[in-house]
């Protein structure tokens, strides 16, 4: 009979790029250069860096803001926000794990947890968005965090299955020999993605758009997630077909993603928030409201 730990290990996704040069390089040149190569690196690395520096620096003064204002909805946001930060930041810091030898198993979990975190802050925004002005108060919070905590842990589930249950490196990237089934539900997962956001924007060119927040800002973040997804799902069905294109396509569009997705966020929905005077973000309200013509029915 073969040997419970050889099966185990058989069955999890193994990194084709591992060579001896990756296990045996250490200190600063390895990690940074290796793997990936230093441009890549440096460009998640260095704007993930600064966010967390800047949530540290306004970290007196928001913590401030929010016990004053005590809003469960940003209070519970700011604090998802805080971990999903530190979690990219990891992330982004260990790329060389993906190709060391012996670290597949860590990096498949640190990419699990880290995506997941990520798609959570997405599907609650999303859910916060086609709430429109009713997403306020304890009871907009819970059936939010309940609805995007069920879909992200069937996700999660389903990512878990595939990754250690059928051995689809779903995050150990290989060029040279495109896993067929791995784009294949890339593919699905930017789909679903790009028709949420798709179908939100064509909310706002109708009558429906009276459901969502009136605030310009809401629709530039979500055509910016629009055509990120939208690039990313042409990116893994090149990529799915073998065209080199597509690979250097899908990375450039994860490096945008975990580069700078979470200060997108920030500025969307928590900056105006922490504006020191309550007058001013009423007035920034009323004048994106004016701007995106809420009130011109009232002169007609």
């Amino acid at each position: 009979m073969q040997p419970v730990e050889s099966i185990t290990d058989s069955q999890l996704p193994q990194n084709p790029n591992n060579s001896s040069s990756f296990s045996s390089v250490n200190g600063l040149y390895g990690w940074l250069v290796e793997c990936h190569g230093f441009w890549h690196n440096i460009s998640l690395i260095v704007p993930s860096l600064l966010f967390v520096l800047f949530l540290c620096f306004q970290a007196k003064k928001s913590f401030q803001k929010l016990s004053y204002g005590r809003s469960y909805i940003m209070i519970s946001y700011y604090g998802c926000l805080w971990l999903v930060s530190l979690l990219n930041l990891a992330w982004c810091s260990l790329q060389a794990w993906e190709c060391t030898s012996g670290m597949e198993m860590a990096w498949n979990i640190l990419s699990l947890f880290t995506n997941s975190g990520m798609l959570f802050l997405e599907i609650s925004l999303v859910a916060f968005l086609l709430q429109g002005n009713y997403a306020s108060g304890l009871e907009a919070l819970t059936r939010t965090f309940i609805v995007s905590g069920l879909i992200v842990g069937l996700d999660l589930l389903l990512k878990a299955i595939y990754l250690f249950g059928f051995g689809v490196p779903l995050f150990i990237d290989n060029p040279e020999h495109p896993h067929q089934v791995k784009w294949g539900l890339w593919v699905v997962h930017r789909l679903v993605l790009t028709g949420i956001y798709g179908f939100i924007l064509f909310m706002y060119h109708f009558q429906w758009r009276e459901r969502l927040p009136a605030r310009p800002a809401f629709y530039k973040y979500v055509a910016i997630m629009f055509i990120l997804n939208a690039l990313a799902l042409f990116a893994c069905a090149l990529t799915g077909n073998g065209a080199g294109f597509g690979f250097w396509l899908y990375s450039t569009t994860i490096v945008c993603y975990h580069a700078f997705y979470l200060p997108l966020l920030y500025i969307t929905f928590l900056a105006d928030f922490f504006q020191e005077e309550d007058l001013h973000l009423e007035n920034v309200y009323y004048s994106e409201m004016k701007d995106a013509g809420f009130f011109d029915a009232d002169w007609e």
